[in-house]
């Protein structure tokens, strides 16, 4: 993959800012940071007392929290899907 496929983005994350680069749409690479930094936001008001390492792990917990039940839903509906289809 060569650099001129790839974009920089410049995204703030719970006040600090971070240089993505990547093949993802600039749009996309913002949309994500704005997620993380709200979630990230939303434990800290709820927790403030945490270090913001400990904090960023309980962000990656809580979002592949719910990208494993998501995928779990996903794989449901799509057995649904097959017994509809036989």
């Amino acid at each position: 993959m060569s650099d001129a496929q790839k974009s920089r983005t410049t995204v703030d994350i719970f006040g600090q800012q971070y240089i993505i680069v990547g093949t993802e749409n600039p749009h996309h690479v913002k949309l994500v940071a704005s997620m993380v930094d709200e979630k990230m936001r939303e434990i800290s008001s709820k927790n403030p007392s945490l270090d913001s390492s400990k904090l960023a792990v309980l962000t990656a917990v809580n979002a592949v929290n719910d990208y494993i039940k998501m995928k779990d839903q996903l794989e449901r509906l799509e057995r649904e899907l097959i017994r509809e289809k036989d």
